[in-house]
């Protein structure tokens, strides 16, 4: 039975799509963003043992496949071990069947207003997903499923039907519109990303685009009046994520501040010049 490789899951959201939600979200991403706020997400466990070493509880250690396993009861969450992975990544996560997290998903069904899949990048596990999102539809009729992705993979691809159709809205990052930005953001180019803004516009599954703005760095202006000029007079809803340097990398993006509140004001008027319905900054 197919597992899917799970970070963390936060039974209660209210910013991971329309109401109250449950957020999964999924160890492993395809961009190695330099503002990213969850590095941890990023790579996946190479069962190297290092982890084990520096465990102060003992809460990790391998099983009979020699692979990590991690004892949550025992863990501290002191981050040791994220601190010191070779691998850039977290040996807390868990291995979840459908079956388990319907089976979450069902202590708080009365609750919630539907499930959100991120990451990490949660698109990178598509049949798990369209499996869960197939099984919520069935048993959770009134539950919507959303996904939080950088959109990274090409999602008219035939192997990416399925987890298409069975979500209902897709939140998606539009970290940088001219593809020489994005390459230096991320270390890959933003040609798939564009293409499924224009794809699931079309389709309407459309919920929010998402852009942080970092001062200095991009051309914001550029990336902000691309995406509203899409969106225009669509009920999709552009959130402007104003760069914090909590949590980011330290190494990373050294001697860049976040926006003024000048800045944000100006980028917001461009959204409204361009007939943007819904417009959130954070």
């Amino acid at each position: 039975m197919e597992k899917g490789i799970v970070n963390k899951i936060i039974k209660f959201s209210n910013v991971d799509g329309p109401g109250n939600r449950m957020a999964i979200f999924f160890q492993g991403c395809n961009l190695n963003c330099l503002s990213c706020h969850n590095p941890e997400t990023i790579g996946l466990c190479s069962n190297c043992g290092n982890c084990i070493k520096i465990c102060p509880e003992k809460a990790l250690k391998k099983d009979i496949n020699k692979k990590i396993k991690w004892n949550s009861e025992l863990c501290i969450e002191c981050d040791m071990c994220i601190k010191n992975c070779p691998s850039g990544a977290s040996s807390r996560v868990k291995l979840y069947t459908v079956e388990d997290l319907i089976f979450e998903i069902e202590k708080v069904k009365s609750f919630i207003k539907g499930i959100t899949v991120s990451g990490g990048e949660c698109s990178l596990q598509p049949e798990f997903i369209a499996e869960l999102f197939l099984q919520v539809k069935k048993r959770f009729p009134k539950l919507t499923c959303f996904v939080d992705t950088n959109g990274k993979e090409d999602f008219t691809q035939v192997k990416y039907k399925n987890f298409v159709d069975l979500t209902d809205k897709f939140m998606l990052d539009i970290k940088a519109w001219d593809e020489d930005e994005h390459i230096k953001l991320t270390g890959f180019t933003n040609k798939n990303i564009i293409k499924n803004l224009f794809y699931l516009k079309e389709l309407d599954k459309l919920f929010e685009v998402r852009t942080v703005v970092i001062p200095e760095f991009l051309n914001n202006k550029m990336t902000i009046e691309n995406v509203s000029k899409i969106i225009q007079d669509k009920n999709i809803r552009y959130k402007i994520i104003k760069y914090r340097k909590l949590g980011v990398r330290k190494e990373n993006l050294i001697g860049i501040n976040s926006p003024t509140k000048d800045e944000l004001e100006f980028l917001e008027e461009i959204c409204k010049e361009n007939h943007v319905k819904d417009i959130v900054i954070i």
